[in-house]
């Protein structure tokens, strides 16, 4: 049994990319419908908000202090210690359907960005991923999917995993030298171990194994490189997102929720639903990447 705890009381809507920062030793992670990046500092349980100018899917540290965000309106940067933080949009995704938005992104071990898009309604195929490097974006990966999440990169950079959420599949495509991806193909269909359950969040340890987190499945998986399902971490609460690895030895690891879908009877019997949640895992994570700007 793994000693899961509540560590922070933020009862997000949509709790989100959660990511640790090896710099300021702090957790970065968004509110995507009520348009906040929240920051956390486990060792002062400090907890700051910073206020998006749309719904912002994601953050990332960047190497030279800033953070990249991914909003509805497209790619930003901000500096989140400035005394008044100011977003600088560095311009709209192209081709990118009106009613989408940005939903999930990782950093790989070349400073590159891998993020994807979906449909803000949650109803039609128009998702798909996307590869920022040095300031250039350009189409990587699949498309056609209603609500993309992660990527997720193995640690040795040979392969990418790519989520489709209503899908209940998560693909796997191998990559490049210069980190660009070839055919993904299925690699698990979660539904086979989690038939009420919706993966979301993905990310990589150390060992190669693969965390989702499970939206309506309370608690988050972990699968082996070779698609075998592991193990499998409660939480008191059903719509789980997403997992960062923390701390000074990334053993920590972080966990995302939200509120979303939830009635007032829900919401009664998971007075948690939002929050965010820790345990220690044996497995440490992937060492901090930084994503390069230009």
């Amino acid at each position: 049994m793994v000693r899961v705890d509540r560590v922070l009381s933020s009862g997000c809507m949509l709790g989100e990319g959660p990511v640790w920062d090896e710099r300021r030793a702090c957790l970065w992670f968004v509110d995507i419908k009520l348009q906040h990046v929240h920051r956390f500092d486990p060792a002062s349980a400090r907890h700051t908000i910073l206020p998006a100018p749309d719904q912002v899917g994601w953050v990332l540290p960047a190497a030279d202090g800033r953070l990249l965000a991914g909003l509805k309106t497209g790619l930003h940067v901000v500096d989140p210690d400035a005394d008044q933080a100011s977003w600088h949009h560095l311009g709209p995704i192209a081709d990118e359907r009106p009613g989408n938005r940005l939903n999930d992104a990782c950093i790989g071990p070349d400073g590159t960005v891998c993020f994807g898009s979906m449909d803000d309604d949650e109803a039609a195929p128009t998702g798909r991923f996307y590869r920022f490097s040095r300031g250039r974006i350009e189409a990587a990966g699949p498309a056609d999917i209603c609500i993309t999440n992660g990527p997720a990169i193995a640690p040795d950079g040979t392969a990418i995993y790519y989520t489709d959420t209503l899908g209940k599949r998560i693909l796997k495509a191998p990559l490049d030298a210069d980190g660009r991806p070839g055919p993904a193909r299925l690699w698990v269909d979660t539904a086979r171990d989690f038939p009420d359950a919706w993966p979301d969040g993905p990310v990589c340890d150390a060992q190669g194994g693969i965390w989702t987190g499970l939206w309506n499945g309370w608690g988050v998986a972990r699968y082996a490189p070779d698609g075998t399902l592991l193990d499998k971490v409660d939480l008191p609460v059903a719509n789980v997102t997403k997992v960062a690895f923390g701390g000074a030895d990334l053993r920590r690891v972080y966990i995302t929720t939200a509120r979303k879908g939830l009635d007032p009877r829900d919401l009664a019997t998971q007075p948690m639903a939002g929050d965010v949640f820790a345990f220690d895992s044996a497995v440490p994570g992937i060492g901090q990447t930084w994503v390069e700007l230009g």
